[in-house]
């Protein structure tokens, strides 16, 4: 039981990844209409910004190390230390969640330019040239991040105060020896409050309800006199500053490297297409199921049984799911039949 418990609460680690990115690749598709094969590298952008935070945060000076009184010594001492004491190694401490303050205007400007400065003029061409134009980006911006940051993996570490593991066996009844990591817990109540953010604008304000409406009819929508255009770039920038916190959140769990963005959105775009393309949805439910999936096909008891089932599991299930549902879980008529 415990080990099934685990199993589950990684899978649904792994899915709120997967649901995160896959919600901004179907809040732009269903928007734009746009197939943005970028979006994995807004998530790891995110996550270089937590590394970007993290440096900025740790520029240190020489100063006389006072621990030593045999002979003059110096050490490196962040000048956050050197002036605020104890306050500037609790922000640099707290570097990661304190960086999603940094993150979110960067991200929302970076999803602005990337949308009018090269989406827009994309509206109109094909899924395959769509395809092509951003993936193609998602490469330049990972050759820019290895030739800056350099190709090994950066670690981010979490808070100390969350450094360590839940009890969380003795939450449920289930005795004292199921123990999970406090930063995983904190990424998925993150992500949880995240997906219910993005539903609540849609659903609730006056804006979110235009952008659905939006979705439904465009030409309809311009006709009453909306700039839906303007408001679409709004969203698409929404879409990338989701992916980058997503991102940021998630650099104490995999470390950052240049690869990560296009490692998760070839998972992610498989959620989106299990899910139904335009299903907002489909995509976090699917991305949580794929996730506890891919958990349990990762258990040594079920690889010795199905070597290298791990790798190909979503792939298979993917399969799955569109034969018997050719549109997805939730798909909705008329996307993608052109």
């Amino acid at each position: 039981m415990d080990a099934i418990f685990i199993q589950i609460l990684n899978g649904l680690d792994k899915g709120a990844a997967y649901a995160l990115i896959a919600l901004g690749l179907t809040l732009v598709f269903g928007t734009l209409g746009i197939v943005n094969f970028a979006h994995g590298a807004l998530f790891m952008l995110g996550a270089f910004c937590a590394v970007t935070f993290q440096k900025l945060v740790t520029i240190s000076d020489r100063v006389r190390d006072e621990g030593v009184t045999a002979f003059v010594a110096y050490k490196e001492t962040p000048y956050l230390e050197i002036w605020f004491g104890d306050t500037g190694a609790t922000i640099i401490d707290y570097s990661v969640p304190l960086s999603i303050l940094f993150a979110i205007p960067i991200m929302l400007l970076i999803g602005f330019v990337m949308e009018r400065g090269l989406i827009k003029h994309f509206y109109k061409r094909s899924h395959a040239e769509q395809i092509l134009v951003t993936f193609g980006l998602a490469i330049v911006i990972q050759e820019l991040i290895k030739a800056y940051f350099g190709a090994n993996p950066i670690p981010q570490p979490a808070p100390e105060i969350l450094a360590g593991s839940a009890n969380v066996g003795s939450w449920f009844g289930l005795g004292n020896n199921l123990v999970y990591p406090w930063w995983r817990l904190i990424y998925l109540t993150f992500s949880g409050v995240t997906i219910f953010s993005v539903f609540a604008f849609l659903k609730f304000t006056t804006y979110g309800m235009v952008v659905r409406a939006g979705m439904r009819d465009r030409e309809t929508v311009g006709l009453l006199g909306i700039d839906i255009e303007r408001r679409f770039t709004i969203v698409f920038a929404i879409a990338a500053m989701v992916a980058g916190v997503a991102g940021v959140m998630y650099t104490p769990i995999l470390p950052p490297d240049y690869h990560m963005g296009m490692d998760f959105l070839v998972l992610s775009f498989v959620v989106v297409v299990v899910g139904g393309m335009g299903s907002l949805g489909g995509a976090v439910c699917a991305g949580f199921l794929l996730g506890i999936v891919q958990s349990f096909a990762s258990m040594n008891e079920v690889k010795e049984i199905f070597p290298g089932i791990d790798q190909i599991i979503l792939y298979l299930v993917a399969v799955i799911v569109l034969l018997v549902l050719p549109r997805g879980l939730m798909g909705r008529t008329g996307v993608m039949d052109d």
